[in-house]
């Protein structure tokens, strides 16, 4: 690896633009536009980027995309960089395998295929797996994707799930499992979806009614619905089990439990937090029995013995617990403790008539056995410091299979006999780099206020803790979510090349419980930001890094992280990498499904001190005039209906036209892809797209295999 100054390394390296001057960017236009808040004027004049329809829009991103587009492609080593990338991801994938009937299924991914192929054998055959479904023919491009699959308790019939472009909207295809043929007409308007089965009959889904005015990919849904689909029948004429106007939910799903006896409802104002009913199946016209009435309360059916339920909580439990209901006398004072809440954060499994309890220490998992009455077997002894996943199955079965991964340990699948508690290896893929080269440390630092941070660090051996050693720092703090280690074969280039990666649990996230998630909530949201300034200081003090070699990372949640980070503290990185990021928070709340995550964030019509708290980080409106920000590639894409384009469209409109620096700030905007890049093929382009950017403002050229 070698390093240049800054401005000497772009000149040299692409060739095209004289370091002592500004980009040259397109012309954004200002269209006077003001709303009122709490007797408040904002300027929003940039609220024509949020009609994603128009023709402007249109030519402003194809324009916007030329100029990012013709930066990279001068970058000389972008080419190279595509190819190591590509060698890193091309590794056979292989699932766990389930059950369904009388076959066995699971997905395989040779390496580079778009999307993995789902196989099926017979169980107890030695025959050779055959294709069951194949979603690289769905489309010639990859951006149609396969979303999920539900099959009957017999396996004699399956539902699966298809996305097209990246939209959350999906669309429901019946077969017969047996033959494969489609049965009857394809379902459409499904977002925020399962399938569940009862019998061989019908299944229940989800849905909005889609937007009649406007875009679909970002006017406003609010009425979530759940519907049960009799086979056979049109789906207009599908009944509407809950939901709608009378039960005005965003987010509605439910399911049959394992003994087909009873349906299951969640109810959710906001991303956490839900209502939970049952109905007794057996019975025609049966009432909905209310389990909990607590919208800021979360509550989870595991598993259920006839009419006792199985509830993970947090009620009267931050850290989670697990319950007993009976659905005779399903009041709170009744509950009993399966299995108590303890120091460490909660989540549970269940199979083989076993609960399995996957505990959080400092973000790395644990895992005990229990039996059904809450009675400890043993810890389930995992093969290293990591994250793991899948302890679940149906009751009957004998043995489950789980996945471990760690940052430098690729995802393997352990198969696991649940009567001795043995784990044995099942599937372990090859990937081109050297696990033992690299060094994971967990450290904990302080916050702004004093508050203990982990955070986990990532290198190769024998690099040098001089300043120099470019950084990748990636966060997400909120919504409950905990990031724990997990393997990306893209992140070793970053490391082979003498990188560091970094990954801070931030408050606001779920990693220490639902005190550690309101630490980071509404009018707590700037201990986010602190955190993650503070992991930035903390590397930059002990040398890991320094301010020119250190890019800040994150998307959507995380997004809105980044962009938070680098108005408030421009000169903390040298780069700023926000992908499909919340940015407006005055206005988040009025597409798709934004409203969900009031709860996370507040609103800025809820009162003048929650508007006032938003606009002082919302990232549009944070920009100063005049001031070098870090150079800058925002990422989104056309069909993210959940984090719309609209928000990282008026960031890089604003800050274009506030910064004042040489480094570049650019957008780049994916076409047919969502909130996630839906193929290979696109996931290895933007993380090409990615470092190439980081590498080329840190003055830095990757020795690349």
């Amino acid at each position: 690896m070698k390093r240049f100054t800054a401005n000497l390394f772009i000149l040299l390296l692409i060739g095209c633009e004289n370091p002592g001057s500004k980009f040259t960017y397109p012309e954004t236009i200002k269209i006077d536009h003001v709303d009122v808040y709490h007797g408040q004027e904002v300027a929003d004049p940039y609220r024509w980027l949020e009609d994603d329809m128009s023709h402007e829009t249109g030519e402003w991103v194809e324009a916007q995309n030329k100029v990012t587009f013709r930066y990279l492609n001068k970058i000389r080593f972008r080419k190279k960089l595509k190819r190591r990338i590509e060698s890193l991801v091309n590794y056979e994938r292989i699932s766990a395998p389930f059950k369904e009937g009388a076959f066995e299924y699971f997905y395989r991914n040779t390496g580079l295929q778009n999307h993995s192929v789902v196989y099926r054998s017979q169980i107890d055959s030695d025959d050779k797996p055959e294709v069951f479904l194949d979603p690289n023919t769905f489309s010639d491009d990859g951006t149609v994707a396969l979303r999920g699959m539900s099959f009957t308790q017999d396996g004699s019939l399956a539902t699966y799930m298809i996305t097209e472009g990246g939209s959350d909207w999906r669309k429901i295809i019946v077969i017969n499992a047996k033959t494969k043929a489609i049965i009857e007409d394809t379902l459409i308007d499904v977002k925020f979806s399962g399938v569940s089965w009862r019998g061989n009959d019908g299944f229940y889904y989800s849905s909005y009614d889609n937007p009649k005015d406007g875009s679909a990919l970002s006017a406003k849904t609010q009425h979530h619905k759940l519907y049960y689909h009799s086979l056979g029948s049109a789906q207009s004429q599908d009944i509407l089990i809950y939901g709608g106007e009378k039960e005005p939910n965003r987010y509605i799903s439910g399911f049959v439990t394992e003994d087909q006896n009873y349906l299951v409802i969640y109810a959710s104002q906001n991303t956490s937090g839900n209502h939970v009913y049952v109905r007794d199946l057996r019975q025609s016209d049966s009432p909905l029995i209310q389990l909990q009435d607590d919208y800021f309360a979360d509550c989870g059916v595991v598993d259920n013995n006839g009419s006792t339920f199985y509830l993970r909580t947090n009620i009267d439990a931050p850290n989670y617990r697990l319950v007993s209901v009976n659905l005779e006398n399903p009041n709170q004072s009744a509950w009993k403790d399966i299995i108590p809440e303890t120091t460490q954060v909660l989540r549970v499994g269940s199979g083989g008539g076993k609960f399995f309890a996957t505990y959080l220490v400092d973000a790395k998992s644990a895992v005990k056995q229990f039996k059904m009455n809450g009675e400890l077997d043993w810890e389930i002894k995992l093969p290293a410091i990591g994250s793991a996943s899948g302890f679940g199955a149906k009751k009957q079965e004998k043995e489950l299979y789980y996945s471990f991964s760690s940052f430098t340990y690729p995802t393997t699948i352990f198969k696991y006999d649940i009567a001795s508690g043995q784990s044995m290896l099942y599937r372990q893929p090859e990937v081109d780099f050297s696990p033992d080269e690299y060094i994971t440390e967990q450290v904990f630092y302080p916050s702004k206020d004093g508050t203990s941070i982990p955070m986990f660090i990532i290198y190769k051996k024998g690099i040098k803790k001089d300043g120099n050693n470019p950084t990748i720092l990636y966060g997400y703090g909120g919504f409950n979510i905990s990031l724990t280690p997990r393997f990306s074969s893209t992140n070793i280039v970053w490391l082979e090349n003498g990188g560091i990666y970094a990954q801070p649990n931030l408050r606001g996230g779920g990693e220490y419980g639902e005190a550690w998630h309101e630490a980071g909530t509404k009018m707590n949201k700037q201990n986010v930001f602190d955190d993650f300034i503070a992991a930035g200081e903390y590397l930059i003090e002990n040398q890991y890094t320094s301010n020119n070699f250190l890019a800040i990372s994150g998307g959507s949640n995380g997004g809105l992280l980044v962009g938070a980070t680098m108005t408030q503290r421009p000169n903390l990185a040298k780069v700023a990498l926000p992908a499909v990021g919340v940015m407006d928070m005055l206005r988040y709340h009025q597409f798709t499904a934004g409203a969900g995550w009031s709860a996370d964030y507040g609103t800025a019509d809820e009162s003048p001190e929650m508007f006032e708290y938003l606009r002082q980080y919302s990232p549009v409106h944070a920009f100063n005039e005049g001031t070098a920000y870090p150079a800058t590639l925002v990422t989104t894409a056309d069909h993210d209906d959940r984090v719309v384009p609209a928000h990282s469209f008026k960031f890089i409109a604003g800050l274009q036209k506030a910064h004042s620096g040489n480094n570049p700030v650019m957008i780049r905007i994916q076409t047919k892809a969502g909130h996630g890049s839906v193929s290979t093929d696109q996931r290895i382009e933007l993380a090409t797209d990615k470092f190439a950017f980081a590498w080329a403002n840190m003055g830095v050229i990757p020795a690349l295999r």
